[in-house]
């Protein structure tokens, strides 16, 4: 769990304490969950609304589905996403706004009309984007993908073990971008389950979260309705909310700083349980 002398987490001027829920608002055709519910520009911002009534601290706007699919090209994705981010920072001041991306000129271009946080789940592919979140004032998510290419999925992928290989890789990315100049309390790290890993990969990161937390950097996971807890379970992408709530509460107890959701108000219900149970 997290201890009382955890490292700050400070985004658009707020200290985000101990459980932060991130929520997730696609605008994509061919999201693996919602399959495009809010694809539509007023989808979106009532999705948005709705999260922010449901208690999210962070709205994660993202342009370009995970996995395989069309291709979406720069154009695309600032189509997207650049308004609609302008919009959520004109209508909910307060709430921390971060965009799902990996190119550093959407990157730049998602700071300039208000977001507070750059959340690259692949890994690093494209140096540039640490520099742009250094230059606009920003947050940069420092996460794992084993190497992929973006967009592209691992065939017999293999790690001599999995959480050192993780760690390795975050920790080097979080440095590199505070020597660069992005504020330390606006650096977080993330494992990315299923990014460049099989279900054993994530269950075993799952289980070893506590090794990520020890390194003082802020853990954000992002396991919500993922293909290792419906694989574990035997359940399809639409019957996975129980085993959601579970892998948070342990990752919570663990000491994880902020989850990614689709369920905002249940995960605020599951986390102010753990709250409850392991008090700091």
């Amino acid at each position: 769990m997290t201890s009382p002398d955890a490292a700050p987490l400070r985004l658009n001027g707020r200290d985000l304490g101990r459980h932060a829920i991130m929520a997730v608002v696609n605008r994509t055709p061919d999201s693996f969950f919602d399959r495009g519910a809010t694809y539509g520009f007023e989808a979106a911002l009532d999705a948005v609304d709705r999260a922010v009534a449901d208690g999210a601290d962070i709205i994660d706007i993202g342009g370009v589905k995970a996995g395989p699919g069309e291709d979406v090209g720069v154009a695309e994705e600032l189509r997207r996403v650049v308004d609609l981010v302008a919009a959520v920072r004109d209508r909910h001041p307060g709430v921390v706004i971060s965009v799902d991306t990996w190119r550093a000129q959407v990157g730049a271009a998602v700071a300039e009309a208000g977001a507070d946080l750059l959340n690259d789940t692949w890994g690093g592919p494209d140096p540039e984007l640490a520099e742009v979140a250094a230059a606009h004032g920003v947050g940069l998510v420092c996460a794992h993908a084993g190497g992929l290419d973006p967009r592209t999925r691992p065939h017999r992928i293999g790690y001599d073990d999995v959480v050192a290989d993780v760690i390795g890789h975050v920790t080097a990315e979080a440095e590199r971008a505070l020597a660069l100049g992005v504020a330390r309390e606006a650096i977080l790290i993330d494992p990315a389950h299923d990014f460049g890993k099989n279900t054993r990969h994530s269950l075993e990161i799952t289980r070893r979260l506590g090794e990520l937390t020890a390194t003082g950097w802020p853990v954000l996971v992002a396991v919500s309705n993922k293909d290792f807890i419906g694989e574990a379970l035997g359940r399809p992408v639409d019957r996975r909310g129980v085993g959601t709530m579970a892998v948070l509460g342990v990752s919570a107890l663990l000491g994880a700083r902020v989850f990614r959701v689709h369920d905002v108000a249940a995960a605020r219900r599951a986390l102010d349980a753990v709250a409850a149970v392991a008090p700091e």
